[in-house]
């Protein structure tokens, strides 16, 4: 049933709209005074049950009341009627009460006396999606809230399949710090009515018809439950450990597989070994997870409700090239990757180095997409943007301007490590030019997150594409064959995005410090070539020393690199000890600020510095650094 409720002057139309196609159109009239009304039926039809022998009688009097709520949530129609049954006619009354609830939705409760209990129907507000939430803690512990959260996380990635149905909100110490905000932006902006959930049975409960059953995790053998993740997204189904077998049970849901003991005293090489042989040639070639990140006691699954949703093998394999088997399986499940196709999730950090992981995935042409705990990306995946909606960047460079440079010390900050990571919802932003890294890969796997952050930005917020590809690539590490199209495809994703810069990041070769994060000049023509339209790139995480120009665009290396935990003092003299020895003016001095800085703690060390320094937006600096260059070219020679 539909509803229609319209109030014009003193009248309030109820119409009530049965079944499609072939629909009944019930409308009642009525004074808000409370005055009583006859009405005339219409039709035969008794649209509450048609099922039952029970019908109006055409032309007979049908007379109706209404009251209204003092507090304005609801009203109450009182009907009386006469019915045709097959003992003859009989009078029928009825009391249905409109209520208005917590969660906007109206509720209507149909009462008569000749019914143990009342009918009830639930509506939702036309053009409103309907969707619910719950809260997650911040206890990742195998023998806390893990095996409850990851079994939440498994029916999530089930229940947002065909459609955005369940969203959760994660503690104040996850990575992405922006789930409360998103949830409201999905409700104020995107037309959402959630309704919260309280307990794992209340969900597991709602989503019933989308499980089909359950696999049973050993909470001895940690790898147990990444190896579960696979199955459930093959099975559609929920995983779940040993005290949470009597809610399964309840609901008769079928055993798929029961992994106790099965593992016990095996290698993680040998467990997914197992697990290759057995389910990998039913897996997704577009998409792999990586369950990395934290290791022993604790895991933080955040991602793998995509990955259940996309049927994906999941693991935490090793990509460390010493470690042998490990490294020996997980290049070979990457080498039978599509290329270009996506590495969700994040590497282990017991095991390898995220450069590791990185550079192995590069060399298959894979776009590594992390973190593992990325939230909610079943739920925002299948979340279009806004119809019309326009990524629009907010630009400083008016196209034909000359920029030039005075003698000073040009800054520029790049916030870099994901949009949602860092300050973006921290105190400061706005107040200076400040520039920000975008995943890229959002606007189809996520469009509707990205027109967040858009729809937020400030004259003063200047996104930039990232990273060293369409996704997180290492270029010197991509095949040569396949680098045009990883450039090209990265080109396009900026266009769709309205970014004129990009950032590179290659630590191929090597540790942060001590590693070589240079570029080749095949790398730099390769990037210059294939995005024709840009006004830079941007290069390295910790300082760099890549620099160039070509037909007055910039590749410009961070000089600096501005922790979270540099003092502030000590950073001030830092920039000033960097201005001292490039003596020459103008010098610029582009600065990477790590995510968790906000930015009034970046603002306070910069107005420290004196006159002889400006903060510059950043594509003001590229021109004017394009255009007067006082670096020194330097690329890696081979």
């Amino acid at each position: 049933m539909d509803l229609d409720i319209t109030l014009t002057g003193q009248t309030l139309q109820v119409e009530q709209i049965w079944g499609t196609g072939r629909s009944l159109r019930d409308t009642l009239l009525l004074p808000v005074n409370g005055q009583p009304v006859t009405l005339k039926a219409s039709t035969r039809v008794w649209p509450y049950n048609v099922f039952s022998a029970i019908s109006r009688q055409p032309g007979s009097d049908r007379r109706a009341k209404l009251s209204m709520e003092k507090n304005g949530k609801g009203f109450t129609v009182e009907e009386t009627y006469p019915v045709w049954v097959s003992q003859g006619s009989r009078e029928l009354t009825s009391t249905s009460t409109y209520t208005v609830q917590k969660d906007g939705t109206l509720l209507l409760s149909v009462q008569r006396p000749t019914r143990e209990s009342a009918e009830t129907y639930t509506f939702v507000r036309d053009g409103v999606k309907p969707a619910f939430f719950m809260h997650m803690t911040d206890d990742w512990a195998i023998d806390g809230k893990l095996p409850e959260q990851a079994m939440l996380i498994s029916l999530q990635g089930l229940a947002n399949d065909g459609a955005p149905r369940l969203y959760f909100i994660y503690g104040p110490k996850w990575d992405f710090r922006f789930t409360p905000s998103m949830l409201d932006f999905y409700r104020d902006r995107k037309g959402f009515q959630f309704t919260e959930l309280t307990s794992a049975e209340e969900a597991l409960k709602t989503f019933l018809p989308q499980v089909r059953g359950y696999i049973l995790w050993d909470k001895n053998v940690r790898t147990s439950l990444i190896v579960a993740f696979t199955l459930a997204g093959l099975e559609k189904a929920i995983v779940i450990s040993e005290e949470m077998l009597p809610l399964v049970e309840k609901y008769h849901l079928r055993s798929i597989a029961d992994f106790r003991g099965r593992f016990t005293g095996q290698k993680d090489i040998d467990i997914y070994t197992w697990a290759y042989q057995q389910y990998w040639p039913r897996c997704s070639r577009d998409y792999i997870v990586w369950m990395g990140g934290e290791a022993g006691k604790i895991m933080r699954p955040g991602v793998a409700d995509f990955g259940i949703l996309k049927g994906a093998f999941f693991s935490d394999l090793s990509t460390e090239e010493s470690d042998g088997e490990e490294y020996s399986l997980a290049k070979k499940l990457m080498s039978e990757m599509k290329p270009l196709s996506m590495v969700m999730g994040w590497h282990s950090y017991a095991k390898d180095k995220e450069r590791d992981a990185v550079k192995l995935a590069s060399s298959f042409a894979l776009r590594t997409e992390g973190l593992h705990t990325l939230p909610n990306l079943s739920f925002s995946h299948q979340t279009p943007a806004t119809p019309g909606f326009k990524f629009k960047n907010q630009h400083t460079v008016v196209a034909g301007k000359e920029y030039r440079a005075e003698k000073k010390v040009y800054i520029s900050c790049i916030q870099t490590d994901c949009l949602g990571l860092g300050a973006w919802v921290r105190p400061g932003r706005g107040s200076m030019p400040y520039a920000w890294e975008v995943t890229m890969n959002w606007v189809w796997l996520a469009p509707s997150m990205l027109e967040y952050f858009y729809s937020q930005a400030t004259p003063n917020d200047y996104f930039l594409g990232s990273l060293g590809g369409p996704g997180y690539m290492y270029p010197k590490a991509i095949p040569a064959q396949y680098l045009p199209q990883v450039v090209a495809k990265a080109y396009e994703l900026m266009q769709q995005l309205d970014l004129n810069i990009f950032e590179i990041m290659d630590y191929s070769e090597g540790a942060t410090v001590e590693g070589n994060s240079e570029l080749t000049p095949e790398v730099v023509d390769a990037f210059f070539n294939g995005m024709p339209d840009i006004l830079g790139l941007a290069n390295g995480y910790a300082p760099s020393h890549s620099f160039t120009v070509r037909d007055g665009k910039p590749l410009i290396s961070f000089d600096y690199y501005l922790s979270e935990t540099r003092p502030a003092q000590a950073a001030v003299q830092d920039l000033r000890e960097l201005a001292r020895l490039n003596h020459q003016r103008p010098y610029f001095c582009l600065v990477h600020v790590r995510e968790w800085s906000d930015i009034d703690h970046v603002k306070n060390i910069l107005d420290q510095l004196g006159d002889e320094f400006k903060v510059a937006p950043l594509d003001v600096f590229m021109k004017m650094a394009g255009s007067q260059p006082t670096f020194k070219e330097k690329l890696l020679q081979r």
